[in-house]
């Protein structure tokens, strides 16, 4: 054996690295106690849920870019920092009865250096299958462990609602303004169209003209009654007759009344009825779009309202966070196995490699 070993030193670089490293996973590597949780995000249903092919893809649950997000975010600088402020993660990390390849060998170590040891310690994964966030949490102590675990979910709930109720704050709030700089604009609208009517003792003048027209139009048909008559008597009589004069002053008189009322109606200058219609036409509707503009900002914002109530996320948990009885990690005979198996694949490609270096030199 001896002199086999010594004629192939990579086969005894092979087994002492086998040794070495099967004796630091069974004998020197710490336990690590492992708590797990699984969570969803779920939103509040305001309004009856429309059944369609894409919801029954897409389940019920939160969509998977949220899901993203809160992973993202309990895999932060932030989140780390909340951590390490509370639990002082930097101590539990770095304690000196911890193996030297396992531990934070720096307990001072910088923010980066400890969010990559951080991010070695804390997996969070996405089941794309189940629309899940699966949670683990690894640490020295099965307390750490789940008290670690815990304020993780609490936090990453209270960041998810904060965020969501952000962005419906600004949307309401935005829309309010809205509403109350509409409201000002549609009651000084009604005012300006209140004092008009005042000022010029009409409520309609639209209505004032179509009175006035059907009185013109009443008018003229007596007055074409009254030509008709005087066409008639002037047959028979002659124009100083009783009769002929009495019918020349009513068609005068006709004629004087028609001109008074078109000229309320329309005239070159004054307050003309057709000159007040058209300003009230447009003060009414300057109040009417105010109102319709008004009427859409309340639907917007109450559908506003609404929908921001519905995007609110909430954290539910499938799994509360696991308080570990045993170290699950290091997976000790695996990691021994599985180092065994490379170190001596790679010792047989070794020995192929000399073997066709002897074979060549021969």
């Amino acid at each position: 054996m001896k002199q086999f070993f010594k004629q192939n030193p990579y086969w005894l670089a092979c087994v002492v690295a086998i040794i070495a490293v099967s004796g630091y996973w069974g004998l020197w590597a710490s336990d690590r106690y492992v708590s797990q949780a699984n969570v969803v995000l779920e939103s509040p249903q305001i309004a009856a849920p429309i059944f369609d092919f894409s919801s029954l893809i897409s389940g019920g649950g939160g969509s998977a870019a949220d899901l993203l997000l809160l992973r993202d975010y309990m895999l932060s600088v932030d989140m780390l920092k909340k951590l390490d402020a509370e639990l002082d993660i930097r101590g539990h990390y770095a304690q000196t009865g911890i193996d030297i390849f396992s531990r934070l060998l720096d307990k001072d170590a910088p923010i980066e250096e400890l969010h990559e040891y951080y991010l070695s310690r804390f997996i969070v994964e996405l089941d794309d299958y189940a629309n899940v966030l699966r949670i683990q949490v690894q640490a020295f102590d099965p307390a750490a462990a789940h008290a670690m675990a815990t304020l993780l979910l609490k936090e990453g709930e209270g960041h998810m609602n904060a965020m969501g109720q952000r962005l419906a704050s600004e949307q309401v709030r935005f829309l309010d303004d809205q509403v109350e700089r509409l409201s000002g604009r549609l009651d000084a609208s009604r005012a300006s169209l209140l004092n008009y009517q005042n000022e010029r003792g009409l409520v309609s003048p639209a209505g004032t003209v179509e009175s006035l027209s059907a009185v013109v139009g009443a008018l003229e048909g007596e007055l074409a009654r009254l030509r008709a008559r005087k066409t008639a008597i002037s047959n028979y009589q002659g124009p100083q007759s009783p009769e002929m004069v009495r019918v020349n002053n009513e068609i005068n008189a006709l004629r004087g009344q028609i001109d008074k009322e078109q000229a309320r109606m329309a005239q070159k200058s004054g307050n003309a009825l057709n000159r007040l219609s058209s300003e009230y036409q447009t003060l009414e509707l300057k109040a009417q779009f105010a109102l319709e503009t008004y009427s859409s900002a309340l639907a917007a914002l109450e559908n506003t309202r609404i929908e921001a109530a519905r995007k609110l996320k909430q954290v539910s948990v499938l799994q509360s966070p696991t308080f570990p009885e045993y170290p699950v990690k290091p997976a000790r005979l695996y990691n021994s196995v599985v180092f065994a198996i490379i170190a001596i694949f790679l010792g047989f490609i070794v020995n192929m490699l000399v073997l066709i270096i002897k074979d060549h030199r021969d």
